[in-house]
């Protein structure tokens, strides 16, 4: 076997596509949207749980919470990623018109793409034919915008996912607060939301190629404080209503 194919062999399980870089960001981004449900429903509940013992009135804050956030996750996400469609889809309109009316132009400015990321003037402008011939726009709407225009993010899409996250993880607070006995039902509450938690916080550095050690501490801690003030500030207005 020579270096070469012993070099193929070796990288042959790496996979050598962007696609894979926008799974990864899905996944972090659906690691993220649990996270924050997991906060913002523990808050909510544990908030409520100081002010009152009355169980029912902790789940239908918590559930409402859940509904609340996951729509208003699922909403932000669904015009922020139309926001991005429509200017991508602008850019590319823009480029399309400019390759039918400059073409020259538009294949030496390929070229310079290609010169300010290393290569030779001779070389960048034999990459720059050879793409323009191939798909001129498919060349420049990557190389020169940073856009795949077979592969948009769809809203809806993003918006399903954001929903779905959230809500998965604001399920964690809201039945380890529901389920156990009246004394016990905070603590099991802060005891599996450290733990979920945890698991995000782990997720998240190594999608993100970061050290596991700081972000699990920084997410628990966020967390944790999240839910002690809350608690106290429950604790606070049960008692000037009571």
């Amino acid at each position: 076997m020579t270096e070469t194919q012993d070099a193929t062999s070796a990288h042959s399980h790496e996979p050598h596509n962007e696609s894979i870089g926008s799974k990864l960001n899905w996944l972090r981004a659906g690691v993220l949207g649990a996270n924050d449900g997991i906060v913002s429903v523990a808050g909510i509940v544990v908030g409520v749980a100081g002010a009152t013992t009355d169980r029912p009135a902790v789940l239908v804050a918590g559930i409402a919470g859940l509904v609340a956030g996951a729509l208003s996750m699922a909403g932000g996400e669904y015009v922020s990623v139309s926001t991005q469609r429509d200017t991508e889809r602008a850019l590319l309109r823009l480029e399309k018109h400019e390759l039918k009316t400059m073409p020259e132009a538009e294949e030496r400015e390929l070229a310079e793409i290609y010169e300010e990321k290393g290569l030779s003037p001779k070389l960048a402008a034999e990459v720059a034919r050879e793409l323009t011939e191939k798909d001129a726009f498919q060349a420049h709407a990557e190389a020169e915008l940073g856009i795949d225009p077979d592969d948009l993010t769809s809203p809806w899409q993003a918006a399903w996912a954001s929903l779905l996250s959230f809500s998965v993880g604001a399920l964690l607070p809201l039945l380890a607060i529901a389920l156990p006995p009246l004394s016990w039902r905070v603590w099991a509450c802060v005891i599996a939301v450290a733990v979920g938690l945890f698991l995000t916080g782990y997720v998240s550095a190594r999608l993100g190629n970061a050290r596991a050690g700081r972000a699990v501490l920084r997410n628990v801690g966020v967390g944790l404080l999240t839910m002690l003030v809350t608690y106290y500030v429950g604790a606070l207005f049960g008692v000037a209503t009571s």
